[in-house]
């Protein structure tokens, strides 16, 4: 397979998710064919994308302070949307950095036989995060950006230093 049949979805969270993304896509460069997802409500993370490629917006997970019912139905929303991403793309990997909505694509893409390479947000230096804690079982390739990290919550995941900076 050449380099540019490999079809790879990045899933881009916002703010610091999208800028590790965006800046590892970057490092991974234009010879790969890229695709995008992001959340509606958030435009700013398609206007970081240097490298083009498809664009998909599914609707926001949840919100800071919302009943659990109401999380749970959005993410039952969140799951359907990223099963016809999935159905569209078709990708061979997938990249994310670990907003909750990555979760759901990334475990539906397992049963597509994606690959899902999960970099743990380098906000997180001592504590993992909720997804980190969920993918740790499930990503093919997991990185964290700080050694403290991988010492106290991941001893199987690479460190390779920081994304962003």
């Amino acid at each position: 397979m050449k380099e540019k049949d490999v079809r790879i979805l990045v899933v881009l969270g916002e703010g610091g998710h999208t800028v590790e993304m965006i800046r590892l896509v970057d490092l991974l460069g234009p010879k790969y064919s890229y695709a995008y997802m992001t959340v509606k409500e958030e435009q700013l993370s398609e206007k970081k994308i240097r490298i083009p490629g498809p664009i998909y917006r599914i609707n926001r997970p949840q919100w800071k302070v919302e009943p659990r019912w109401k999380v749970a139905l959005r993410y039952i929303r969140l799951t359907w949307q990223s099963f016809w991403i999935l159905l569209r793309v078709r990708p061979h990997l997938i990249l994310q950095s670990g907003p909750g909505l990555a979760v759901p694509v990334s475990l539906l893409g397992k049963l597509f036989r994606a690959r899902v390479i999960y970099v743990e947000n380098g906000a997180r230096v001592t504590q993992p995060s909720l997804s980190g804690r969920i993918m740790y079982r499930f990503a093919d390739v997991f990185f964290v950006q700080w050694p403290e990290l991988q010492e106290r919550a991941f001893p199987e995941a690479i460190y390779a230093g920081l994304l962003h900076g």
